[in-house]
This record gives C-alpha cells, structure tokens and sequence, in this order.
C-alpha cells in the first residue's frame, strides 16, 4: 500500500573504504564495511528512525521529526570516531582513512512496498556530493524543525545548487567541536599565532577579499557562486571555503578534485571530496593540479589586515582588489 507522509530522510555515506581493499583484500575488507555499516546503522533505531536499506558503503533511513535524524548523525560520526581509534590503536590504516558524510532533508515521502521515493529523498541523496569529511548537511526545512538548542549547532551555507533539481537549496552544516585541526595529518602542524582577518581570491581579472563575516564561500562555475568561475571545467559548486576554529579551510564539492599548492614550489594537496587548512599563500587548482597555465587556478592569501602589505600574488591588481585590501 501506497502513503505520502511528512519525514526527515537522512543518507549516510562511508568514503576511504577504497584504502581497506587495497590493504585487506576483497573478501575482508567486504566484511569490514558491512560491519562498519551495520554498527552505524544502530543509531537508526536508537533514535526512532527507521532504516530503509543499506547501501553498500552506506545507508538511507528516514524519521518522523527532524530531532531524532540529527541526533542519529551525531551519534553515527561518535560510533565511526571510536571505530577509527580502535584502528589507530591496532595499526590499522584502512580503517584510519574511513570518513563519513551524513545529508538530512524533510518533505513528503512516498513509502511503497518498504522504500521511499520523493523530493526529499532525491534532495538527501545529493547532498552527500556536497558534503566534506565528516560533514553533517541539513536542508532549511530540518533546521525549522529543531529545538533552539539544536539549531545553534549549525551554520549557514546559505544557497547550494543541488544536481538535478531547478530550484537552489539553503544548506546548513553541523559545527564538529574537534574538527578544526584538519590539515594537521595532510601537511604537518600548522601555527595560528593570531586570527587572520580575511582572505583574498584572485582568478584572472576578479580579484576579491573576504572578511570571517563572508564566510561560507562557493567557488564554482554557477551563477549563484560567491565567487563565480566561468570555465567549463569547474564544477557548477566545485569547492567551499569556510571559517572555523580560528582559521580558513577549503572543502572539495566536485566530482574531478580540488588541489591545493602551498607557496610558489610546495607540495600540492589533492582533495577529493576532502578539506585542509588555507594558511599564507598559495593556489587551487579547480579540476586539476595547479601546474598547468591554462587550468582553471584560484590564488589564495590569507590576510592579517594589521599588516602593512600583503604578500604579492600577482603584478598587477584590480581596482576592487585594491581598495578592499587598502
């Protein structure tokens, strides 16, 4: 039998299992995401939800009011982020490299013969290609549902153009309390002495400066885009910039990858899906490593206003550039 019902639908998405075949082989690194998986899947039911189906390296389940999907996501990453110790204590690096990312969205559901169809499942689904490690997404729709007390917990995205659908989706993300320290393992201890001010993006002629206030910021190739990007090898939502925990970090939206380079020689970053720290100088290669002249190249500076000149990325800049940095 057919029913429309109002519910929360939550997607939950492991990323790095690759690592674990490479390392365990087919058999036994099968049988330790399904078990991952199916540990997981325990906060379902733990919280009123009701799993639908498991989905290879993840799982759909959906629940009748907003509260009980987000603390099923929380305590999903708390089950992963103890699953990830223990691998770290036995050495384990498949199971080091497992990240999660979780995407919530409410609206009517069509529930036939056990699974569930609709916009809000369509909209969930998607916005896992939006999410960084261990990220938890929710549309506006599940942040009006939740107690004050929950809702402080997330952050604007503001607009996210979502594939396949006309219509942009306001996106909010949960603040993890221990996640500011993400570039630490990609490229050694980073120093924050003192709080940047803001950041400036220069991509041929459009060369802008962001405050902490701006944030977050939508590189892509949509017009909807805080920094908008026409190539037509840039993702429409390609990458996002973010502050928090007293410093930028970048995460990677796309399909072919964000690439970050240090200085004028450092060693590049590849992002797939993945964030690091922005700290000094540099640039993003949008779809590819920021190499080759005519690829799609963001230079990046993190400022400290109080200084009295920022270091230089380019010969020339443009009149907004300037006076925004002045």
């Amino acid at each position: 039998m057919t029913h429309i019902r109002e519910r929360t639908v939550l997607f939950a998405d492991l990323r790095g299992s690759t690592a674990l075949f490479e390392t365990l082989g087919n058999a036994e690194a099968s049988a330790l995401v399904t078990q991952t998986v199916n540990q997981i899947a325990r906060a379902v039911d733990e919280c009123n939800g009701r799993l639908i189906k498991t989905l290879g390296d993840g799982l759909m389940a959906v629940f009748e009011v907003p509260r009980d999907g987000v603390k099923s996501a929380i305590r999903m990453h708390e089950q992963l982020e103890r699953l990830v110790a223990r691998g770290k204590q036995q050495g384990s690096a498949g199971l080091r490299a497992l990240r999660m990312q979780v995407a919530l969205a409410r609206g009517e559901v069509v529930e036939l013969n056990g699974d569930c169809f609709g916009d809000a499942v369509n909209v969930a689904a998607r916005l896992l290609d939006h999410a960084g490690d261990n990220e938890t997404l929710i549309t506006v729709e599940v942040l009006n549902g939740l107690p004050s007390t929950q809702k402080l917990r997330f952050r604007s995205l503001d607009l996210i153009a979502v594939r396949g659908r006309a219509e942009p989706v306001h996106v909010h993300v949960l603040d993890q309390p221990n996640q500011g320290d993400m570039a630490a393992t990609q490229f050694g201890e980073v120093v924050h002495a003192v709080e940047p001010d803001g950041i400036r993006l220069v991509w041929m002629d459009l060369d802008r400066v962001f405050d902490i206030d701006s944030m977050p910021i939508v590189l892509g190739r949509s017009v909807q885009a805080t920094y908008c990007i026409t190539d037509a090898r840039v993702s429409r939502s390609h990458a996002r910039v973010d502050w928090h925990g007293g410093s930028f970090s970048i995460t990677d939206l796309s399909y072919n990858g964000t690439f970050v380079r240090f200085g004028l020689d450092g060693e590049i970053v590849s992002l797939k899906r993945g964030s690091c720290t922005l700290h000094g100088s540099g640039a993003i290669g949008l779809g590819s490593p920021p190499v080759d002249a005519t690829s799609p190249t963001v230079r990046f500076e993190v400022l400290h206003f109080a200084d009295t000149e920022p270091l230089q990325l380019s010969q020339g800049r443009s009149s907004a550039g300037q006076s925004a940095i002045d």
